[in-house]
């Protein structure tokens, strides 16, 4: 069985010629789970894979992350094979954040009578999730303020941050072995970004070898990463993952 992370887009969200930063975890070739739905996420996923997703994980609610998720009600609301099949997971402290930012608005429907979440299957979750026989582990970030970033990680394969500061201890927890971690990161940090310098200062070597970088800046950002010895991943590109361990037996 093949792993891969698909870079839908690796930018930040001024970044606009890279993408909102978003991937899709494929099985076999096949998508098993989008991770965030920016502005331009949903047609980059079309594009793609002919469809729509069936399973989306959201890292946060700033808007280059759910900037698509009016979208794809419209477009799951009327399609009756779909309404209320697609899988909608985040962290439960997140769900308030997440109501006020895209459900909450009066008439989500011109004609009234329709309650945003009836389109979907809202999955809040603490410690992770399953899906599909797997369990997805989930980690607190360091973005703006506690408790409003999560990333995610499957055991030996993968961790994804999401936007973050550096968090090397949470990453010794869920980033063991050989897994990859995809980590936000511009050549220049800030209060609520990592960059090159604090990857340099945060993380030992072993760790540095295995991130694979995204959220930058500029594709010259990105070069400039690159010049510095560290992988980056590129908008469309595809990453192959370790296969990921078998879930533990108190996972869930």
């Amino acid at each position: 069985m093949n792993w891969h992370l698909h870079f839908l887009g690796t930018g930040a969200a001024h970044a606009v010629e890279l993408g909102s930063s978003a991937v899709v975890l494929e099985r076999d070739g096949e998508p098993l789970l989008l991770v965030d739905c920016g502005p331009d996420t949903l047609d980059r996923y079309r594009a793609t894979y002919g469809d729509l997703p069936r399973a989306i994980y959201i890292t946060h609610t700033h808007m280059d992350h759910i900037g698509g998720m009016e979208r794809l009600f419209t477009r799951v609301w009327f399609d009756q094979a779909l309404r209320g099949s697609i899988r909608i997971f985040c962290h439960a402290a997140l769900v308030p954040w997440l109501q006020a930012r895209v459900a909450d608005y009066p008439g989500v429907l011109a004609e009234g009578g329709v309650n945003y979440w009836e389109a979907f299957r809202l999955v809040p979750c603490t410690r992770g999730f399953w899906l599909d026989g797997l369990w997805f582990d989930v980690f607190p970030a360091r973005h703006h303020r506690p408790d409003t970033a999560f990333g995610l990680a499957l055991a030996g394969s993968f961790a994804y941050t999401g936007d973050t500061r550096p968090i090397p201890e949470t990453l010794g927890r869920y980033a063991g072995g050989d897994a990859l971690v995809a980590h936000d990161c511009g050549l220049h940090g800030n209060p609520s970004h990592t960059g090159i310098d604090d990857i340099e200062r945060e993380y030992d070597a072993a760790l540095r070898a295995r991130l694979l970088l995204y959220h930058y800046g500029s594709a010259a950002d990105g070069e400039a990463l690159m010049a510095r010895g560290y992988r980056v991943a590129g908008t469309g590109q595809r990453i192959a993952l370790p296969a990921p361990l078998p879930p533990c037996a108190d996972a869930g």
